[in-house]
């Protein structure tokens, strides 16, 4: 079993307006991160909400996924992984973390990664793009103690880094991987 964690509690500071409320082509961009994800082999849907979960939640009550709440959101995306991983079946072999903002992402990525995780690859799955890793990333869940002990706004960067013997990278065939939206520019860029 794989658990997908969805970041989706920040402020988006950089933005100016929330962020995962962002209209693209017929949805918000928290709708098209869920519906990417459900697209895929993923056996559970996990979305972290927190900076203003209330206007978030309605747009997801019908679809099939875990939402958490993380009371903890300013303290940064550590935070958010955490509460993610503490919603994390017990049966789950690995988590995908996932963040909100990448509109470019595809079932088919995620599915690669899926993929590598189950032939055994590696303990820590990352997509790359002409050498480049991006997200998201797919960590097994031998792994949940250390990610456990992340502060700051710090996601899955530090332990991709303190293990490279077990990580493997997964040719994701674009620079989706590496995009994500954080400033009206990006945004720009994405619309047709």
């Amino acid at each position: 079993m794989i658990s997908a964690i969805i970041l989706a509690a920040g402020e988006s500071k950089r933005m100016g307006r929330l962020k995962q409320l962002l209209p693209l082509e017929g949805k918000t961009l928290i709708e098209r991160t869920v519906d990417t994800v459900l697209a895929s082999a993923v056996d559970e849907t996990i979305v972290v909400l927190g900076h203003q979960a209330e206007a978030i939640e309605p747009l997801l009550k019908d679809r099939p996924v875990k939402m958490v709440l993380n009371r903890r959101y300013r303290e940064g995306m550590s935070a958010s992984l955490k509460a993610g991983l503490e919603s994390v079946s017990s049966s789950s072999e690995a988590v995908l973390m996932v963040l909100a903002d990448q509109p470019g992402l595809t079932a088919d990525i995620i599915d690669r990664l899926l993929a590598a995780y189950r032939q055994k690859k590696g303990g820590v799955i990352t997509p790359v793009y002409r050498g480049r890793r991006g997200n998201p990333v797919l960590i097994d869940i031998k792994y949940r103690p250390e990610l456990m002990k992340l502060t700051g706004d710090v996601g899955a960067r530090q332990l991709v880094a303190a293990h490279p013997e077990d990580v493997y990278e997964v040719e994701a065939g674009s620079d989706a991987i590496l995009q994500d939206i954080d400033t009206e520019e990006d945004l720009q860029r994405h619309l047709p």
